[in-house]
């Protein structure tokens, strides 16, 4: 199984960043002890602050990987571009995000790419991210 994770923007800064609400932990470490639960799955990672590089990432595998992980950052409350994205290609994608969005700001609410996914998963953590390879293994 091939799996692509593709992370927006603020992602790489992971660890730094809010940690009372993302945590202290770095993606990249948080991908290695994901890498060890599954050895299996070849995971490949891309992380840009720029939407038009995640569009390219999306059509770039959107035809021959497995599955998409895609946590959009603050372009999943805005990026109807990402949803076009998704839509057009024949991978299917399962939205992610660390912390619980229905309990931030109004505005994190309301995902333009959740209709494009197969689903979403929320709040969890960085653990979200485990969730969604377990909705990929076992649909």
């Amino acid at each position: 199984m091939r799996i692509q994770i593709i992370n927006g923007p603020n992602i790489n800064l992971l660890g730094k960043r809010e940690p009372s609400i993302y945590g202290s932990e770095t993606f990249e470490s948080y991908l290695e002890r994901l890498k060890g639960l599954y050895p299996e799955v070849s995971f490949a990672y891309f992380q840009s602050n720029i939407e038009g590089e995640m569009i390219d990432k999306i059509h770039e595998v959107g035809f021959s990987y497995d599955g998409i992980i895609l946590n959009a950052g603050a372009y999943t409350h805005t990026s109807i571009a990402l949803q076009d994205a998704l839509r057009a290609v024949t991978t299917p994608a399962i939205e992610v995000h660390i912390s619980n969005v229905h309990t931030r700001e109004t505005f994190r609410r309301k995902s333009m790419i959740s209709c494009a996914c197969r689903g979403v998963i929320c709040g969890f953590g960085l653990d979200s991210y485990r969730l969604a390879v377990e909705a990929f293994m076992h649909p």
